[in-house]
């Protein structure tokens, strides 16, 4: 009689995440030409839209595949680990590709293409203005942070209608907004994007004037999705769009901490001989830094993954576990920093030398920091929920 099989059986690596890996190489290879163009290099934006990677939260109707919000996020994460700048645009591509969810299924077809092959950049700020006209609207406009924007096919324009000359209103008295979708050729990019960190996303500003955009062509969240997936749910959009944002930052500190175990290694200080690796103070900054990012990751994956579960199966009384899943995603990007920040000073010297890549990864999640996931007012609302208030913000 043969023992008993107690193995663990794990779960085969989604399609998206086994896409990531394969490409991983070619992102260590070509991140210092990126760094040095300031934006994604062709042969690297070529192999991540033949990928699918740039549209994994296009709509099926539209030719997508819906990514789960946790399947994308194993896989923006792994390219995040071997580049933040890749990992950055290819998060940033699918973000806005989970606003076609508010597209009619023809317009985004004739977006997309067949096979469906989407490749979008630009802004959720509403940085421009829109004058109706019969059919449509004339926008102008100028729009920052458009990463990925010199492979876009398409752009994203956030403007405030005009109601003549001031803002059209909402019954709240707030500005009215619509996203207004613009083929990339129209615009004008603007060389901006001279940075200290995520050099190589190409995040410049672009200018649209006085161009006609259709009505069909535009949208807006405040009106119900065109589409039916869990993705588009209006109240947890946010939570799924920077469940991959945090993705790239937790990329990153892992990125951060294989680099300072790989020099910990080999290599000592000016102050000593010894090799870091060797060094008890060091030892324990690792177990530090290791249990920081494990801990916030299960976390993340731990309160999105219910959520997921949940509004998949059409609930909707999800006070809690949204409060959590949003509190998760924002404690997760400063515990990343605070991984890759611990790491960092570890490596003592050796970390601000550019050949040893440790300080790339120290300068592009600083620069994460600053996204919006981020901000310490979504610490204030979860705070806010915790102690029995109704959080001001928005989707919690």
């Amino acid at each position: 009689m043969s023992a008993p099989d107690h193995s663990i059986q794990l779960d085969p690596p989604s399609r998206a995440l086994t896409a990531a890996r394969a490409l991983a190489p070619l992102v260590r290879e070509l991140r210092d030409e990126g760094e040095r163009l300031r934006h994604v290099p062709p042969a690297m934006s070529e192999a991540l839209a033949q990928s699918g990677l740039l549209q994994m939260f296009l709509p099926r109707g539209i030719g997508g595949e819906e990514t789960a919000p946790l399947v994308a996020f194993d896989a923006i994460e792994e390219l995040s680990r071997a580049d933040g700048s890749i990992g950055w645009c290819t998060m940033l591509a699918s973000i806005l590709t989970a606003f076609t969810g508010w597209l009619a299924p023809e317009v985004g077809r004739a977006m997309a293409g067949s096979p469906a092959d989407l490749r979008m950049a630009g802004s959720i700020r509403p940085q421009g203005k829109a004058r109706p006209v019969a059919g449509g609207y004339r926008i102008d406009g100028q729009w920052d942070f458009a990463s990925g924007i010199h492979y876009a096919r398409w752009l994203t324009c956030p403007c405030v209608v005009m109601d003549g000359d001031k803002p059209a209103l909402t019954a709240t008295g707030a500005p009215r907004t619509r996203i207004m979708w613009v083929p990339a050729e129209q615009a004008t990019i603007l060389d901006t994007w001279d940075v200290i960190g995520l050099r190589g996303t190409g995040s410049h500003d672009f200018v649209v004037k006085d161009l006609f955009v259709a009505e069909a062509y535009s949208s807006s969240l405040a009106e119900a999705p065109k589409h039916p997936g869990a993705l588009y749910v209006p109240r947890m959009f946010f939570t799924w769009v920077w469940t991959v944002t945090v993705a790239n930052a937790m990329g990153i500190a892992r990125g951060a901490i294989d680099t300072f175990a790989a020099i910990a290694t080999s290599k000592a200080s000016t102050s000593s001989t010894q090799l870091l690796r060797d060094r008890p103070r060091v030892q324990a900054q690792t177990a530090h830094a290791e249990a920081a990012l494990q801990s916030a990751r299960a976390y993340v994956r731990n309160t999105v993954g219910e959520v997921w579960e949940r509004v998949s199966r059409g609930e909707t009384e999800l006070d809690g576990p949204i409060l959590q899943a949003r509190l998760a995603i924002t404690h997760g990007m400063h515990e990343a920093a605070r991984a890759v920040d611990t790491a960092f000073h570890a490596a003592g010297t050796n970390a601000v030398y550019r050949k040893n890549h440790l300080e790339r990864y120290f300068r592009d999640i600083h620069v994460t920091l600053q996204h919006g996931a981020a901000l310490h007012q979504h610490f204030e609302a979860a705070g806010q929920a915790l102690l029995g208030k109704r959080p001001v913000d928005p989707g919690w």
